[in-house]
């Protein structure tokens, strides 16, 4: 049986999660995609989100058994 998550892992992987999908957003926006190749970047940028909204459920799982981690918001306006 798989150990659950750690709060850290869950923070961390919000994060990063957080900063990819910016990225790809920006990808999306400046570069001179093809129809096939711009479909399936945004099919990652779907993926991405979907993985962040699952992230996000399991954190506020943690964050409701421990009431010292930040808020979503503090979270997600902090920095890397």
């Amino acid at each position: 049986m798989p150990q659950p998550l750690s709060s850290n892992a869950v923070l961390y992987a919000i994060l990063s999660l957080n900063s990819e999908i910016d990225l790809q957003k920006e990808y999306l926006d400046s570069s001179g995609l093809s129809g096939e190749e711009k479909e399936n970047e945004e099919g990652i940028l779907d993926d991405l989100e979907q993985a962040f909204m699952e992230f996000i459920e399991l954190y506020k799982t943690h964050a409701h058994k421990d009431k010292e981690l930040p808020s979503l918001d503090d979270l997600l306006n902090s920095e890397l």
